[in-house]
């Protein structure tokens, strides 16, 4: 019996390429392929630098995967640089996220963030959202200092909810969180707003939905 919900941050609840879309006339023509590098690259070092056994967090990152951005794609302009870290702070929320986070806490439901990004960067994006009180608890990768799809990161969910995994839903846009989610146990929901390929196959998700709201209509 599924009695708690937890939803991965960047791509699930916040969309990360909102940042670039506030500064899209000032970016030019390269905008999406710039944002699209940067959003890759960020990625890229969490899963590099975890293998090697190292860690650097997630602000740390998104700083260098932008710098490596503006590196590929000269169009972009560096003055935009301290404008795009600002608005990272305060990406906009899907429109359908804080909806299908307040019908399930109607039911009773608890629910929690488990992020990659950092303490700071989270409580920002979470702020901005207005979507702090209806959440139990909001969690980082910083307390383990790894990264997902590691199990231990996923083990703080089941730790801060005291519950077992399989009590456990898990959202997230990512097809490879959603893939480390199910080893872990979690009945895992993959959020496919861009209608990508499936992957995985044999860590296929519990369901396929295209927003939250079918998340909150499905509990």
């Amino acid at each position: 019996m599924v009695n708690a919900y937890v939803f991965d941050a960047y791509g699930t609840l916040f969309d990360v390429h909102a940042a670039i879309a506030r500064h899209r006339a000032a970016a030019g023509a390269d905008a999406d392929r710039f944002s699209e590098i940067w959003r890759t690259k960020q990625l890229e070092y969490t899963w590099t630098l975890t293998l090697a056994g190292h860690y650097v967090d997630f602000w740390t990152l998104t700083q260098r995967a932008l710098d490596y951005a503006f590196a590929r794609v000269p169009s972009v302009d560096r003055a935009l640089r301290a404008k795009l870290l600002d608005a990272y702070l305060a990406l906009d929320a899907f429109a359908d996220a804080r909806a299908a986070l307040a019908e399930l806490k109607s039911k009773g439901a608890r629910l929690a963030i488990l992020t990659n990004g950092t303490p700071h960067m989270v409580d920002a994006a979470v702020a901005a959202a207005g979507i702090g009180g209806l959440l139990d608890a909001v969690l980082s990768v910083d307390a383990v200092r790894r990264y997902k799809p590691l199990p231990e990161v996923y083990t703080l969910a089941t730790e801060a909810l005291k519950a077992e995994p399989r009590d456990i839903a898990f959202a997230s846009s990512n097809r490879w969180d959603v893939m480390g989610a199910v080893s872990f146990g979690f009945n895992a929901y993959w959020v496919n707003r861009a209608h990508m390929p499936d992957e995985y196959a044999e860590f296929a998700p519990l369901r396929q939905i295209s927003d939250l709201t079918a998340l909150a209509r499905a509990s």
